[in-house]
């Protein structure tokens, strides 16, 4: 009888074969590589792969290899040579626009920024472990129904669990929605531990500036974007929200409505 050999093991080995380039990029960037750049950088290596299927390769990368990455902040890569010489990337500063601009041609629709932007906030900012597409009126309420909701839970691999947290986000590509866009994400305060608001980048300046300061008064992030391109919007954050408690019975009931979508 002919003992048949195991077959070889080439997803991990692809999978090893990707963060080990991830390593290599990694080494002379001293300011570090956010989880979607390394992802754009290898699929141009190796364009006959699916941004996901690299995306799934390197993910945790800093915890499979502790003594070569690891991340200074949420989202961002950094090689372990430079971890006595942490340099946080700078603010980047506020795209000016003439205040008296004015669009030309209609802009995008919102929804086809949800995905990217739920993207960011799982993979790059790291604020949710789940993550999912609402908008529309599904929460059948005046109040409003965020275009994205997500979850944020304790991994097994954690010494220290925490509570799950719910966070909330809204967005808008219309600068003339601005206001509007600030209530809702404020009103989601009332279920959500964490309330983003994701803006264009072109906004007018003294909009943009006063938009800023309300959303730090008032705990809630703020996030631009590129709201002329869907491909790569490069959302970049501007304020981070403040986590508070929120009124757990509204939590209940608006959790409770896609529970089995954000709690698979």
């Amino acid at each position: 009888m002919t003992v048949r050999e195991p077959a070889p093991r080439r997803r991990s080995n692809l999978r090893a074969k990707m963060r080990a380039e991830a390593v290599v990029m990694l080494h002379d960037r001293s300011q570090g590589m956010r989880f979607t750049e390394l992802v754009e950088a290898l699929l141009r290596e190796h364009p006959y792969r699916s941004a996901k299927a690299i995306g799934n390769d390197i993910f945790g990368m800093d915890r499979a290899l502790p003594t070569t990455v690891f991340k200074p902040s949420k989202g961002l890569y950094m090689h372990c040579r430079f971890r006595t010489e942490v340099n946080i990337p700078p603010a980047p500063e506020k795209h000016k626009t003439p205040s008296k601009q004015r669009e030309v041609t209609p802009p995008i629709p919102e929804q086809l920024f949800y995905s990217s932007f739920a993207t960011w906030l799982r993979d790059d900012l790291e604020e949710v472990t789940q993550v999912i597409v609402l908008g529309g009126n599904t929460f059948r309420d005046r109040w409003g129904t965020p275009d994205v909701l997500g979850k944020f839970e304790s991994r097994r691999s954690d010494v220290v669990k925490g509570m799950t947290l719910i966070v909330a986000s809204e967005v808008k590509v219309d600068v003339g929605d601005l206001l509007k866009g600030f209530g809702q994400a404020c009103a989601y305060r009332l279920f959500a531990h964490k309330s983003y608001l994701a803006i264009p980048q072109h906004s007018p300046p003294d909009e943009l500036d006063r938009l800023e300061a309300l959303c730090r008064m008032h705990g809630v992030g703020l996030v631009t974007f590129d709201a002329r391109n869907s491909a790569k919007p490069g959302y970049r954050l501007m304020a981070r929200p403040i986590k508070h408690e929120p009124d757990l019975s509204y939590t209940n009931r608006y959790v409770r409505l896609v529970e089995r979508k954000l709690f698979a």
